[in-house]
């Protein structure tokens, strides 16, 4: 009888991991936005795949342990306490500049490696406030827009999003004069990300400052996105090309602040 109970068990735990992973995969489908099921399903999936998988990280970060390896890890756990903690307090300062938003911070949950700079899923959602299409930012400036909402939890789609569909008007500021262009798309090889539909005759030079227009009203005005790097035109030669550096570390994100407008 014990037996049979102790099958049972371990046939519901792989059962639910399954279901979790295929949940999560069918969620990550670009360009479609979660139904009611899906969003329900969603939260119970984030949660329960906490619960399930705990247990199973707690008994091998335990055999990985050794007397001779404590020193090394509690180090290494010493110097990942220090980034979070500096991160934070880019993120409370952030808050304090921003008088026409109600910030709202939230953690980075999950992050898939094969969309990796394509999505990130937050611990924020409905229930938080959270719509689509609301910017999402740290203090080295853009990170993207949130592009699919649960109840309890959020999908950012980053600025480096292969999506096509998905732009963001900027302002490249050239001796104190605007000129607009479309950011859309990023060089993986190169780590920039690039712009495109800027009239070939506009005067750009490298170094110069990359916001948000605040055209089309996606996005605010003002918010920083980088500097350009690189400057080329299109194959038929009737634009320029820019490659923009961001001081965003896009391998590391912790924390993020997702700006609600204030009514």
């Amino acid at each position: 009888m014990y037996k049979k109970r102790k099958v049972n068990k371990k046939i519901f735990i792989v059962v639910t991991i399954v279901v979790i992973i295929i949940l999560l995969s069918f969620s990550l489908v670009l360009n479609r936005k979660y139904s009611k099921v899906e969003s329900f399903f969603k939260d119970i999936a984030i949660t329960t795949e906490k619960i399930i998988m705990y247990p199973f990280t707690y008994i091998k970060e335990t055999k990985e342990v050794n007397q001779n390896e404590s020193y090394l890890i509690q180090k290494n756990v010493n110097s990942s306490l220090e980034k979070e903690i500096a991160e934070l307090k880019k993120v409370l300062d952030l808050n304090r500049t921003l008088t026409e938003y109600s910030p709202i911070n939230a953690t980075i949950l999950s992050r898939n490696k094969s969309y990796w700079f394509n999505t990130i899923t937050l611990d924020k959602g409905k229930k938080d406030g959270i719509k689509e299409n609301m910017a999402v930012i740290t203090k080295d400036g853009l990170l993207g827009k949130i592009s699919k909402v649960s109840n309890n939890s959020s999908e950012l789609k980053l600025i480096t999003s292969d999506d096509i569909n998905f732009k963001v008007s900027v302002a490249v500021k050239t001796n104190d004069k605007d000129n607009y262009a479309i950011l859309n798309g990023y060089d993986k090889k190169k780590g920039l990300i690039r712009l495109e539909s800027l009239d070939k005759e506009v005067e750009v030079k490298v170094g110069d400052t990359v916001l948000t227009s605040g055209l089309g009203e996606l996005f605010p005005a003002g918010i920083y996105i980088g500097t350009v790097e690189e400057i080329t035109t299109d194959k038929y030669n009737l634009s320029k090309i820019l490659y923009v550096k961001t001081t965003q570390d896009f391998n590391n994100i912790h924390y993020v602040t997702i700006l609600k407008e204030k009514k």
